[in-house]
């Protein structure tokens, strides 16, 4: 199938991909031969992809599917059972295996919505990542759709129209609007194979007054916004997930088009399934044992779909998260990050002062330039420094007073396109503690492996804040900061520090909240 992509907002060249092969943007010599690899936690199937750029275009080398079922597995208490848990690590010490010796910048691993529920998902991460061998992130269902999106746009060739993607997972439901590349709206219910089969036909027995009432039911997940999006609209209609795919695979072998979906297809299907009354007596061509064990809970969320968006007509897409995530990771190698653009409209919406934000983003990237190497700082940690430099104001349009908590709560509590859970809670804790007092245990609710990287972000943002109190464009003299695990030592000229009385009077005072956050600040002139 033909595959391009072409990001709106930088200029990028028009290529037609061969089967198996997804087309990037502007060749990059320096991927060339690199491997990229996807692995998606979903509540019904685990699914990893691997492929290598190549010409500019990441050409498929390996996939793997299991069907691990991890929503079947979470009781209403939130805890996942045991056997769930084992079938979850079984697989990922399978896919850890075939990812071994990959670089860990180019893999990237996600957690969907079974994992978002459970009552302590890091501890479940902490295994997971060990069988994997590379970080897992959990990502909420806004950003599970708008990468999901990604992943299928990329493989439509269709720029103008606006179009509606429905992805039903095993534990929820995205329902994605957009054109082109660029997302308009995302939803998530909870509504998917897994989960719907679980609540509604644990039996796997079925009538026409369940099916009616489940029906009924389900339709209530929409009320929010179906209005809105009806009165969106849009043009065409595409599915993405294995029940979708399944479906499609059902009507082609009962004589329908390839990845099609239709209201007479699915009314169909529907019929046949009645008239069964239960799974054991049903006879569906193409239907898998292991799919079958959820397709009541799938064909019921596609009919609730179909119903209230009023959907006649729907193409399915082969591609979907795993690939999203693919096309997001070279994003973000080439400067193409959608979380720039989210950071940016955020800080619009609060009315930050922009001038001053980017005198404490270049500041703070002069500090971590310094010390990166003395506190091992990657490139994601300066990205992550300059968004919560640009940031670090936000709170400032609730109140002054304590605004970096407002500013924390904001980032913590907002739908931030292209971040991960994980990654707005980093965020968050470090516009907490850029000023003011540092909570004693203000880093102990982040994953381990972003604790340590965020109590120093914290230390480099609060000592920008402080040299750029003034507001003023003012340059800084020539400072020099050198590191130890423990200890900053923070030089500056003898004359400049005499003609900055408030300026020492502030670095004086944030010994005590850099010994906070483990660090001991030293002060010499030149």
């Amino acid at each position: 199938m033909a595959i391009e992509t072409a990001e709106p907002e930088i200029k990028k060249s028009r290529k037609t991909a061969e089967p198996g092969v997804l087309a990037t943007s502007a060749y990059d010599p320096g991927l060339e031969g690199e491997q990229f690899a996807a692995v998606d936690l979903g509540s019904n199937s685990f699914h990893m992809v691997v492929s290598r750029y190549a010409g500019g275009s990441l050409q498929l080398m390996d996939r793997i599917r299991e069907p691990v079922r991890l929503a079947a597995g979470l009781g209403s208490d939130g805890v996942l059972a045991s056997t769930a848990q084992e079938r979850a690590l079984g697989t990922l010490a399978q896919f850890g295996q075939r990812l071994r010796g990959l670089k860990p910048e180019r893999v990237r691993a996600v957690a969907t919505n079974t994992v978002r529920q459970l009552q302590n998902p890091r501890a479940f991460l902490h295994a997971a990542e060990t069988a994997l061998g590379f970080p897992i992130e959990i990502i909420s269902g806004r950003e599970e759709g708008r990468l999901t999106y990604l992943g299928v746009a990329t493989g439509s060739p269709e720029r103008k129209k606006k179009r509606l993607l429905i992805d039903i997972g095993g534990g929820s439901t995205e329902l994605i609007l957009g054109q082109g590349l660029e997302v308009f709206e995302s939803e998530s219910i909870q509504m998917g194979c897994v989960a719907t089969t679980k609540r509604y036909f644990s039996d796997g027995k079925v009538s026409r007054k369940q099916w009616k009432d489940v029906q009924q039911s389900l339709a209530l997940e929409f009320a929010p916004f179906l209005t809105h999006y009806l009165e969106r609209g849009w043009k065409t209609v595409m599915g993405s997930s294995g029940t979708l795919k399944s479906t499609s695979n059902i009507l082609q072998a009962l004589g329908g088009a390839e990845l099609d979906i239709t209201r007479d297809g699915l009314n169909e299907i529907i019929e046949r399934v009645l008239h069964a009354g239960e799974l054991a007596k049903l006879k569906l061509p193409s239907l898998s044992e292991d799919r079958k064990l959820v397709f009541l809970g799938g064909l019921a969320s596609i009919d609730a779909c179909f119903r209230e968006l009023q959907v006649a007509h729907m193409q399915v897409s082969l591609n979907a998260l795993r690939e999203g995530l693919l096309f997001d990771m070279l994003g973000r190698i080439s400067h193409t990050d959608p979380r720039a653009e989210s950071v940016r409209a955020l800080a619009k919406r609060h009315s930050v002062d922009f001038t001053h934000a980017k005198r404490v983003k270049q500041m703070a990237l002069s500090l971590f330039t310094q010390v990166a190497s003395a506190w091992q700082l990657d490139d994601d940690a300066r990205e992550a420094l300059a968004f919560a430099a640009i940031l670090h104001e936000i709170g400032l349009s609730i109140s002054h007073s304590q605004h970096h908590q407002h500013g924390a709560y904001i980032v913590a509590n907002t739908d931030l396109a292209g971040f991960t859970r994980e990654e707005q809670q980093a965020l968050a804790a470090t516009l907490r503690c850029h000023r003011r007092n540092v909570p004693e245990r203000a880093f102990e609710h982040l994953p381990e492996r972003l604790r340590e990287r965020a109590r120093k972000l914290s230390v480099l943002l609060r000592l920008s804040v402080v040299l750029q109190r003034g507001r003023q464009p003012e340059a800084i003299p020539n400072m020099k900061l050198q590191a130890t695990a423990t200890q900053l030592r923070l030089r500056f000229p003898l004359d400049w520090l005499d003609a900055h009385p408030l300026t020492r009077a502030d670095i004086k005072q944030e010994r005590t909240a850099l010994e906070a956050l483990g660090i001991k600040l030293m002060v010499v002139a030149l």
